[in-house]
């Protein structure tokens, strides 16, 4: 939702930055020498047509921080393309750990709940509560990472879990777990919501498992 405020920084940072970093490598006759990884993300599928996405979805970002992002992929195929760069893209999907930021959403609850248990605050405020994503763990979609990046040629990877659940999933199964009931202690606010909102996102990772051989350890629960 930030990029929503910050939409020129947003470009610059994503959109740009990225073609610094190719332009950089191709000036400096690095490209033999050089493999790189684009973080691509599942927001660029925005609210896609398709129940599932994968590799040849259509894209159609929603948010300025997406579209910023639809950029940085297409110039990397490109420049995968004219200059013969080793260049991946790798699409992931929401991917967590404890070192998640306090912005984001799952962290923001956690958070919540500890202090909620510790009587320091009273209620959670979240915005649109059916939202759904596919939710992975950071680690293992690291080690997806690094196979793409020593797979034998550079292509465009989708790491995801394949399956969805909502916000409101999400906090009843995390009050759950220390005893409460989040529908005594969430509610929503609007000034939470996009202007601009995803319903559901769901990656589809076959690609990925079968040419790479990777399949998650982690669990959502």
């Amino acid at each position: 939702a930030v990029s929503f405020e910050t939409p020129e920084y947003t470009a610059n940072v994503d959109a740009l930055g990225t073609l610094r970093v190719l332009e950089s490598v191709k000036n400096l006759n690095l490209v033999n020498k050089t493999k790189i990884y684009q973080a691509s993300t599942s927001e660029l599928y925005g609210n896609s047509d398709s129940r599932i996405q994968n590799e040849k979805t259509i894209f159609q970002p929603r948010s300025p921080y997406a579209i910023a992002k639809l950029y940085s992929f297409w110039i990397c195929k490109n420049y995968r393309e004219a200059y013969g760069m080793f260049i991946c893209n790798g699409i992931l999907f929401n991917h967590e750990s404890p070192r998640r930021g306090s912005n984001f959403v799952t962290n923001k609850v956690i958070k919540s709940i500890a202090m909620i248990k510790k009587n320091l605050l009273k209620k959670l405020e979240l915005g649109n509560l059916e939202s759904q994503r596919d939710w992975g763990h950071s680690k293992d979609y690291v080690r997806a990472m690094h196979l793409i990046m020593n797979y034998n040629r550079s292509d465009d990877w989708i790491v995801s879990m394949g399956e969805t659940r909502s916000i409101r999933d999400f906090c009843e199964y995390a009050f759950k777990i220390v005893g409460l009931n989040y529908l005594d202690y969430v509610v929503q606010n609007k000034k939470f919501v996009r202007p601009l909102e995803l319903n559901i996102l769901k990656g589809d990772s076959s690609k990925t498992r079968k040419k790479l051989n990777w399949k998650p350890e982690y669990t959502f629960e």
